[in-house]
């Protein structure tokens, strides 16, 4: 069951990755074809902002793939859903919510 809700997690992550990937790119050609100077053009606070927020956006999307992998790798381990520090399993509730945390809300 975990590994199905793990991969579902990590399929929705690669789609929103890919979107915001290709949103940033379609975002820098649009400012490279264009003579928009960020530092004098009225709407250049506006591209620098989209741009920060794609790229932040991308970023965190790229590190839940990376947490749904480890997540599992410890499935295929047999240590999911044990806490990494305390060795104390980590509850349903939590991992309903984060289901690939490595802590215990105790040892978090």
């Amino acid at each position: 069951m975990a590994r199905d809700e793990l991969l579902r997690l990590r399929a929705r992550a690669e789609a929103e990755a890919a979107t915001l990937a290709q949103d940033l790119e379609a975002l820098f050609l649009a400012s490279r074809d264009s003579n928009a100077d960020d530092e004098h053009d009225p709407e250049g606070a506006t591209i620098g902002f989209e741009r920060a927020q794609l790229t932040a956006l991308l970023a965190a999307a790229r590190e839940r793939i990376a947490d749904v992998d480890d997540a599992l790798r410890r499935v295929d381990a047999a240590t999911y859903g044990v806490c990494e520090r305390c060795g104390q399993p980590i509850g349903d509730e939590r991992l309903a919510v984060r289901p690939f945390a490595r802590f215990c809300m105790t040892c978090a």
